[in-house]
């Protein structure tokens, strides 16, 4: 831990001298210091060039996300190292790279007062699974699939990126079932962090194998102290989230809503009995809401969630695998009301979806609070849509020319 704040620290007073930034890019003010915002905002969207395997994302920028085109040609900047994820937190903009058991270098960027975006700090870390907001922080968890049995969490202080606390979990205890724990992603919800995790083997080549498929649990954390105060569970459905995919949600009214996929597996094979399905958290509680059961599996005619955005109201956007009772890399995009819980497929939608961009930080709705934004990448090229809430009914918007789109986040200046 000692050598880990070391790195931190070299690396924030390298920035403070502006060792990271070419002169003409550097924000001539402290980097580290929250600046009034102008009011401005513009989208970061990162692309995987075409023809290219392993090779990490550039960063293109775009003022609009309904119109236009933007190109990897000649443009943009190319992150360090490939499997990069993003966050946006206190004007800044970070670029997590997921080192495979190396170090994970993060760069953090903010947009100067021309709308250009600039790189201001960088700094190491352990290679984390999870990456949230909470307060003024960023919460990082380093989640081991096998071998130790200790989950490291680690609270960064997003304006002057360095380290702020640091705790750890004993990932078999919280299990408490001969398997471990494996945290899915950290939302925060009030002045706690919930934690959903799946329970998994870890071992027998079978790492993310389960003998208990059919039970949910989430960990609810204090903060920042990183306790561990109690776990929700039930066995309506199964864990909630995925691998690197955020299950759960707080919505406008302060009730969170998770989803779970139902897609655990036993020695490579399928086995979760119970369906893909919604539960509810009512706001205040930390119980799950015996009366509320959203089974999406049913009302879709079979399909299974594979990822969820939260959008404004009671409105999700859900990509459902691409074909019922059954998880191929295909996606359909669907709209659901969760109080409601109505179910709608997303008309002028691609026929074939291969991929989608992150919905972890998708934090791209329209300003008015009508329209939602996402990235779709198919056989034939890459599209930003724009979907009308109201109607559940998407057209193409930005044209992504030149790669895949992975990402899009919105950054404030």
């Amino acid at each position: 831990m000692k050598k880990f704040r070391k790195i931190l620290f070299l690396a924030g007073a390298l920035a403070i001298f502006g060792a990271s930034c070419d002169k003409e890019d550097a924000i001539e003010t402290n980097d580290f210091t929250e600046f009034p915002s102008m009011g401005l905002h513009k989208y970061v969207i990162t692309v995987t060039p075409i023809g290219t395997t392993g090779i990490a994302d550039i960063l293109l920028t775009s003022d609009y996300l309904d119109r236009g085109s933007i190109t990897t040609a000649g443009n943009g900047i190319e992150q360090d190292g490939s499997y990069r994820y993003y966050l946006t937190h206190k004007g800044r903009f970070f670029s997590l790279l997921y080192g495979q058991g190396n170090p994970g270098a993060v760069t953090t960027y903010r947009m100067n007062a021309s709308g250009k975006l600039v790189k201001t700090t960088d700094f190491q870390t352990e290679t984390v699974q999870v990456f949230t907001k909470v307060n003024d922080e960023l919460l990082l968890m380093k989640v081991p699939r096998s071998g130790t049995e200790t989950c490291n969490l680690y609270r960064i202080d997003a304006l002057k990126s360095r380290i702020a606390g640091s705790d750890s979990i004993n990932i078999v205890k919280l299990a408490a079932n001969g398997e471990r724990a494996h945290f899915t992603w950290a939302t925060q919800v009030g002045d706690k962090v919930f934690a959903p995790y799946m329970s998994i083997k870890g071992c027998c080549s079978d790492a993310f194998g389960t003998v208990y498929p059919d039970s949910t649990w989430i960990a609810v954390l204090s903060y920042p102290g990183l306790k561990l105060e109690k776990v929700i569970r039930d066995n309506r459905t199964s864990y909630l989230g995925a691998y690197f995919n955020n299950g759960l949600a707080v919505t406008d009214n302060g009730d969170i809503y998770g989803y779970s996929p139902a897609a655990a597996t036993n020695s490579s094979k399928y086995i979760s009995k119970n369906p893909s399905a919604m539960v509810r958290i009512l706001k205040g509680t930390t119980e799950f809401d015996k009366s509320y059961f959203f089974n999406v599996q049913e009302k879709s005619g079979g399909y299974h969630i594979a990822a969820q955005t939260y959008l404004t109201g009671s409105k999700f956007l859900l990509a459902m695998y691409g074909e019922p009772n059954a998880f191929p890399a295909t996606r359909k995009m669907a709209l659901v009301d969760v109080e409601t819980q109505s179910f709608a497929w997303i008309k002028g939608m691609p026929d074939e979806i291969l991929s989608i961009t992150a919905p972890y930080n998708n934090n791209t709705i329209s300003e008015d609070g009508n329209t939602g934004f996402i990235g779709l990448n198919t056989s034939t090229g890459s599209w930003v849509y724009a979907i009308d809430i109201a109607t559940a009914t998407a057209r193409k918007g930005l044209t992504v020319e030149g790669g895949k789109i992975t990402a899009i986040t919105k950054v404030d200046y």
